[in-house]
């Protein structure tokens, strides 16, 4: 993917080169100007509904295990408890066969909605769901309160460059 972020850093880059050369004064200013356009995902900003959030925590689960899912569950839980809802900004991400937890029938749908109503985001890995639809010829039915992100572990890296610690109970 090339976007804005991804040019910003390849002209700042060729303009470092070029003043090392003793050229193009006005690339320095051009490229400055598009580094302070860059995406707000590439700074570390609270999320938008967590704008108190003095703790950012992203919960991996990539397996199939209801044990744990019961971890997650409950680490969750815990640092809900411990900080409140309003001080900790948690982010689960499902991708593999760790999105089961997320399916419609799984055993823990009560706990994970009423995770989502403290706050607590679920997302569920795209590319999952999609190698899931072309093997079977049916995507799975996930939890309506699920944020069905584009790839899981990207989605992972992304909340880690924003300031989130990733953790995989």
């Amino acid at each position: 993917m090339f976007d804005v972020t991804t040019s910003a850093h390849l002209l700042l880059r060729q303009t470092l080169v070029d003043l090392r050369s003793g050229l193009a004064p006005a690339a320095v200013v051009f490229a400055l100007g598009l580094a302070t356009v860059m995406p707000a995902a590439a700074q570390n900003v609270p999320p938008l509904d967590k704008p108190f959030a003095e703790h950012k925590l992203a919960l991996q689960l990539s397996d199939s295990d209801p044990k744990k899912e019961g971890l997650v569950i409950s680490v969750a839980y815990n640092l809900l408890k411990f900080y409140g809802p309003d001080k900790v900004a948690i982010e689960v991400v499902t991708f593999g066969p760790g999105i089961d937890l997320l399916k419609v029938d799984n055993a823990n749908r009560t706990l994970v909605d009423s995770l989502v109503a403290q706050g607590v985001r679920f997302d569920v890995c795209g590319n999952t769901l999609d190698t899931i639809a072309r093997d079977s010829g049916k995507r799975p039915d996930i939890n309506p309160h699920a944020v069905e992100v584009e790839a899981g572990v990207a989605q992972l890296l992304t909340l880690a460059e924003t300031g989130y610690t990733v953790v995989r109970p």
